[in-house]
């Protein structure tokens, strides 16, 4: 199997992921909500379903860009205060 074949993610891949499974069971709780008339199965599905986004937003952020990132602003910060005390 070669590097290309390897990267390549079925369509079964795609449908299986946890996001979408997740995304799945929201929606058929608040269809189930809707056929049934329950509140509660309409506030779980919806709550369900923004879960299930913020998963998805969150696995799809590059997380080592954001740290290094985050690493930069706290040494820049640092030198501010050394230079800030220094200066006194």
């Amino acid at each position: 199997m070669s590097a290309e074949e390897s990267n390549k993610v079925s369509l079964v891949e795609k449908v299986l992921r946890k996001e979408v499974l997740i995304f799945m069971v929201g929606l058929f709780t608040l269809g189930s909500g809707f056929y049934t008339g329950e509140t509660m199965q309409y506030f779980w599905g919806v709550t369900i379903l923004i879960g299930a986004v913020a998963l998805h937003l969150v696995r799809k952020k590059d997380w080592k860009q954001h740290w290094e990132e985050q690493e930069r602003l706290r040494q820049a910060f640092e030198e501010r205060r050394r230079e800030k005390g220094e200066g006194k």
